[in-house]
């Protein structure tokens, strides 16, 4: 789908009129330097020929609906229509409001599609939608659905991006190869992370918190009852309101009660989203009217609500929260320039797994403004980069090994990159950059790898093995073993052999073999199948060169195979060999050039 949507060519959207720079000026607040930057980045890749595929990373409250705003009516005045997706239906009314609000003075037709609109006001709008007369529909999953038509989508905007599977994501993206794609989120889920930081993805960091806003304190503790009661009553002689979420439906009921016995003068209502859809709506109006004081709630306030006077939280069973889920509710309350209290309310520690326990205190530790990038980094530390060929948005690489993955991940990434496929593309290239095969396969007499003992951190390891594997001098080699002196101390063999093992591949991934195995006395090296005429014609003569100054050195033929065996009198000699090998075929190539298609060379089926 990714390598499609590359070859595509996109719809180039007009650049800004003077509606744009108007609507644009409208704007209440003033523009954040990162928030400036992130909307020019995206109108830039609107204006392109290109699909977009843009991330806005950015904390609860830091304008990212704005960005979309912006980013729709642009899409909109080119005459393309715009689907907005969001998670919940209570959202797609927010932002139904807000679109309106800030393009009510402009011809736009705006329409939400979710459980709150009738079967027959649904049909209409579908009906609608079809012929062109809508031009944002903002919608939950019902968007997805095989009934819902555009007649010219140009804008697809995905809100809360890490409460959508793949599959979602994904379905109306196909539904037009070409549609630009703007997705947003405070904490985008490992693979979507993972994705962006590799390149497959474009990425805006929005990180400038908004002018007078304060971090929001948070605590994680044990359930208390004067503790409580005392959150509770301090928020409300300061005229301010409650939050107190729980991920279970079943006990909201009791639960009101007990904090009705708390504090009894306290007005209490609930909500989740089992509830009649007119009821729940009712409820949330009466809360963000100030007509009750405390909301107990589900998960269904995490999305994007904005409740001014709400500036204190508490979750109960916070551990059965995801990191992203905990940051989302937190950004609830401090929306204003008044303190603001989170406490996670969590059973004795004791009873926390693990991975429960490294959430909490990544939310403890991150509170600072704009730290929803970092607490996502730690996200896809503590739950792995997820799988880039499949569904799985979290995961380690287990089966398949870091070097494969990586080998796989990059050449579809240079596809990607590239505005043709390879095969479109003809040009010469120097026969050492030809020669060059990052996929040598090592094959070492001992263990060579990072143990966690060493580097306990998973993510920590995954970014020294990347290093590793990308390392091509042994001045880069050497700069990473003084970074894990510094940092871990002296390393233990397993380490020391995978460093040895780097520095070897370093200069046999330059030699033109396939295979270099080291044994005690011996180091082998593979050559290419004899239909490899590139290698033959240029560097085979440097090989014989070499091989007949090497005292004992010699050709061994094995089933179609050339293997030339260099006896060893130390395993470093290993090393030697391989950088007397590089340094001959410097000398005798450099400069020597040849026709490759892409970056893949000829190769001639015939014997040299």
């Amino acid at each position: 789908l990714y390598a499609q949507r590359k070859l595509q060519r996109g719809f180039a959207f007009l650049p800004d009129t003077l509606w744009q720079k108007e609507m644009e000026a409208s704007f209440p607040y003033e523009d954040t330097p990162d928030q400036a930057r992130a909307t020019v980045e995206v109108k830039a890749d609107m204006e392109a020929h290109l699909p977009m595929d843009r991330l806005i990373c950015g904390d609860v409250g830091f304008g990212k609906t704005e960005i979309a705003i912006r980013a729709a009516f642009k899409a909109v005045q080119s005459g393309k229509q715009v689907a907005v997706l969001v998670p919940t239906t209570i959202l797609a009314e927010q932002h139904f409001l807000t679109f309106s609000e800030r393009l009510h003075p402009y011809p736009v037709v705006i329409a939400t599609l979710s459980r709150f609109r009738s079967h027959r006001e649904q049909k209409e709008i579908l009906h609608q939608l079809e012929h062109g007369h809508i031009d944002i529909l903002i919608g939950t999953h019902r968007l997805l659905s095989p009934d819902v038509r555009f007649r010219d989508l140009g804008l697809l905007i995905v809100d809360e991006e890490h409460r959508f599977g793949v599959m979602a994501k994904e379905r109306l993206r196909q539904l037009k190869i070409n549609v630009d794609t703007l997705t947003l989120t405070a904490t985008p889920i490992p693979r979507t992370l993972h994705m962006a930081l590799i390149g497959v993805r474009d990425m805006s960091l929005i990180e400038t918190p908004p002018q007078n806003r304060l971090p929001v304190r948070t605590y994680v503790v044990q359930w208390d009852d004067e503790l409580i009661r005392c959150g509770v009553e301090a928020e409300m002689d300061r005229s301010g309101q409650v939050f107190f979420v729980t991920n279970h439906i079943e006990g909201m009921e009791q639960l009101a009660e007990k904090l009705q016995h708390l504090v009894p003068k306290a007005r209490i209502s609930i909500a989740h989203g089992r509830m009649p859809s007119r009821r729940l709506e009712a409820v949330m109006e009466a809360f963000l009217h100030r007509r009750s004081d405390i909301l107990v709630c589900t998960k269904i306030v995490e999305a994007g609500l904005d409740f001014p006077h709400a500036n204190t939280m508490f979750v109960h069973h916070a551990e059965d929260f995801g990191l992203a889920e905990l940051y989302q509710l937190r950004g609830r309350v401090g929306r204003s320039n008044v303190q603001a209290y989170c406490y996670l309310i969590v059973p004795p520690v004791e009873r926390l797994s693990t991975s429960a326990l490294r959430r909490l205190q990544a939310l403890e530790e991150f509170t600072d403004l704009g730290s929803g990038f970092r607490l996502a980094l730690r996200d896809l530390e503590i739950r792995g980069a997820g799988n880039l060929f499949g569904l799985e948005q979290s995961g380690f690489l287990a089966q398949m090994g870091f070097e494969m993955y990586q080998q796989i991940l990059e050449h579809a990434i240079e596809e990607l990159r590239a505005e043709e496929f390879p095969e479109l593309e003809r040009r010469r290239i120097p026969v050492l950059q030809a020669l060059k095969n990052p996929n040598v396969v090592l094959e070492l007499p001992s263990d060579a790898f990072l143990p966690d003992t060493y580097v306990p951190a998973d993510g920590e390891r995954f970014h020294f093995y990347k290093r590793l594997y990308r390392a091509e001098s042994e001045a880069a080699v050497d700069d990473i073993l003084a970074e894990l002196r510094d940092r871990f101390g002296i390393l233990p063999q397993p380490a020391q052999t995978l460093l040895d093992a780097v520095r070897l591949r370093v200069y046999v991934i330059h030699t033109g073999c396939v295979r270099a195995t080291v044994r005690s006395r011996c180091l082998r090296l593979e050559l290419p199948p004899r239909r490899h005429k590139l290698f033959y014609r240029h560097a085979f003569p440097v090989w014989v060169d070499v091989v007949s100054r090497w005292a004992g050195a010699q050709f061994v033929q094995e089933a179609q195979r050339t293997v030339a065996e260099f006896p060893l009198s130390a395993s470093e000699d290993a090393l030697r060999v391989a950088r007397l090998l590089w340094e001959e075929l410097v000398c005798a190539l450099n400069g020597v050039e040849v026709e490759a298609v892409g970056q893949i060379v000829e190769v001639s089926e015939e014997e040299p």
